[in-house]
């Protein structure tokens, strides 16, 4: 029998991706760990491995396919001993059932191993290091949780279905959009929690030459979450100048003794430490916002806002409240250079107890971010630019910049944000404040 490949969930939270491109073709032989195609998930294009060895028998899934559901069957490999042609044949008598679905001839297709993945990693609390997408939402009244994917609440959110009493079709009874779709035209039982994000207006496209480019499902992704963010969390925005000149001085005297061992600072990552001792001095802002719970987290785990070609993504310094600065430096060099070539590993974008955004390098002076969620803040870094100061009694120039956090109003109050943006402009303005 050949062996079926299927969508793999290169994330907890994967229900879905785009076959971007095939690195095999039909009749190539593989072996374990040899690279078969690039998937585009919600957050990066990441390589897919084989687990097994044989001939690439027949190529189920053409490359450049949206929405391939995860535990659908993309490929088929003819395992020792059985010729490819053979193997071809027999997938061609056995139509392969998708995700959810029935296969031809009517037949309840095989549950997937892989599919439940999302829903099974969903279903765990809160942690530092958890995904930003697998924030525990506000639980519902009932006394037992409905057992439904991320995508079925979603689309139910939306729809104003209430999914109590709802029998699932998936595995274990579980709750899927097909299920969801069959009760679209059905009066809501309830009222949607809340309101569903409103869809972009159209407008038409005016006779103006112009090229039309195909959102990836990271950009969807990020244009989702942003507008989730701004009609769901009520934002704070807290203002702070910084007098940058100690933080400068020291940076350089600690390349300088860093030189030898082919480390450089940059001031990104005194801004990361910076940050991270101050949510430690300031616990009320190292928070989580669940609905029902406040989560406070004993280490700072930053994320740390990277451009890539595609849109944006934030890899994660893990305790960055105790690395040491060097370190620091280091992960940050090597995080920001694999995002911008799509090689992150899922566990190393994943998490984040609060994060740090910085435009200062495009000469922005002042702007407010919008929060990750679940996190609890955002910390906004402008440029540091030469500005009038009064220093010592009397007026003069200093490298001053702003800095602006954004807070999650549910869980933060003003006077602990307060607090750390206080805490955030002393350890900038006395930099050797994080050394200790």
């Amino acid at each position: 029998m050949p062996i079926e490949l299927k969508m793999p969930a290169l994330s907890p939270t994967m229900e879905e991706g785009t076959l971007a491109k095939w690195l095999v073709k039909e009749g190539d032989s593989v072996a374990a760990g040899d690279l078969l195609a690039e998937i585009e998930t919600d957050k990066a294009t990441m390589e897919f491995e084989a687990v097994d060895e044989g001939t690439i028998a027949k190529i189920l899934v053409p490359e450049g396919t949206d929405e391939v559901k995860v535990g659908t069957v993309i490929a088929l490999i003819a395992g020792e001993g059985e010729e490819a042609s053979t193997a071809a044949a027999a997938a061609a008598k056995e139509p392969v059932a998708k995700d959810g679905g029935e296969t031809g001839a009517g037949q309840p297709a095989k549950e997937s191993a892989a599919a439940p993945a999302p829903a099974k990693a969903a279903s765990r609390p809160p942690n530092p290091v958890q995904h930003s997408e697998l924030a525990a939402k506000p639980k519902p009244d009932q006394g037992e949780r409905v057992k439904a994917s991320p995508l079925a609440r979603r689309l139910a959110e939306q729809r104003g279905i209430d999914l109590t009493g709802l029998a699932g079709s998936g595995p274990g009874g579980r709750v899927v959009k097909a299920d969801v779709d069959g009760v679209a035209g059905k009066p809501a039982a309830a009222p949607a929690a809340a309101p569903a994000p409103a869809a972009a207006p159209s407008y038409g496209v005016p006779e103006i030459p112009h090229e039309v480019a195909k959102l990836s499902n990271m950009r969807k992704t990020i244009a989702r979450r942003l507008t989730e963010s701004k009609q769901n969390v009520p934002h704070i925005y807290l203002t702070v100048d910084i007098q940058l000149d100690a933080l400068l001085k020291l940076r350089g005297e600690l390349n300088a003794s860093l030189e030898p061992r082919g480390v450089k600072l940059s001031v990104n990552d005194l801004l990361i430490k910076a940050l991270a001792a101050a949510l430690i001095e300031v616990p009320e802002c190292n928070v989580q916002y669940t609905g029902t719970e406040l989560i406070t987290f004993k280490r700072a785990d930053v994320s740390v806002a990277v451009s890539i070609p595609n849109g944006l993504i934030t890899p994660v310094i893990t305790e960055a409240d105790t690395k040491p600065l060097s370190r620091i430096a280091t992960e940050m060099k090597d995080l920001a250079a694999r995002a911008r070539e799509g090689k992150l590993k899922p566990e190393e974008y994943q998490g984040g107890t609060a994060s740090l955004s910085n435009m200062g390098m495009y000469g922005i002076r002042q702007f407010e971010a919008v929060i990750n969620p679940p996190q609890g803040m955002i910390m906004a870094i402008g440029a540091g630019e030469k500005r009038p100061w009064v220093i010592s009694e009397s007026l003069q120039i200093a490298t001053v910049m702003s800095a602006t956090g954004s807070f999650d109003h549910r869980a933060i109050d003003g006077a602990d944000g307060a607090r750390l943006m206080q805490a955030f402009k002393r350890l900038v303005e006395q930099p050797l404040g994080m050394l200790a």
